[in-house]
């Protein structure tokens, strides 16, 4: 059964930094792309950064600079590191796969097909 799972989401304050992981369970995390995405209320889930099967990486044009994604095929883990959080980086946060053949990542939601659960990430003084 393919499943997602994240974690590592909580409340910081502008400037400090959060690691949020992807716990993938039911296939291996370097066969397909990887996309991390964020909701805020009352707007759209927009892609933040994605990682191919190849390991090719695409960003946010906002974000780029400041976040990371990476993965771990040992724990089959993927991860998005975030330094020098702002207010408008708060968000539900989701990692999502497309489990299919494909040799780019994508930062669409509709690129994706499994989701995970998501985990908030609240940033304020």
């Amino acid at each position: 059964q393919l499943q997602l799972v994240e974690s590592g989401g909580g409340s910081v304050q502008p400037g400090r930094s959060l690691t949020l992981s992807c716990v993938v369970r039911g296939f291996s995390l370097e066969s397909y792309p990887i996309g991390w995405f964020r909701q805020a209320p009352g707007k759209e889930r927009e892609g933040v950064s994605c990682i191919s099967s190849r390991g090719n990486t695409d960003y946010l044009n906002s974000i780029k600079g400041r976040f990371t994604t990476s993965r771990d095929s040992v724990t089959n883990t993927a991860y998005l590191q975030m330094n020098g959080l702002k207010f408008e980086d708060t968000a539900v946060y989701y990692c999502a796969a497309f489990v299919g053949t494909r040799a780019w990542c994508g930062l669409r939601p509709e690129h994706y097909d499994f989701w995970g659960q998501g985990t908030q990430v609240t940033v304020s003084s």
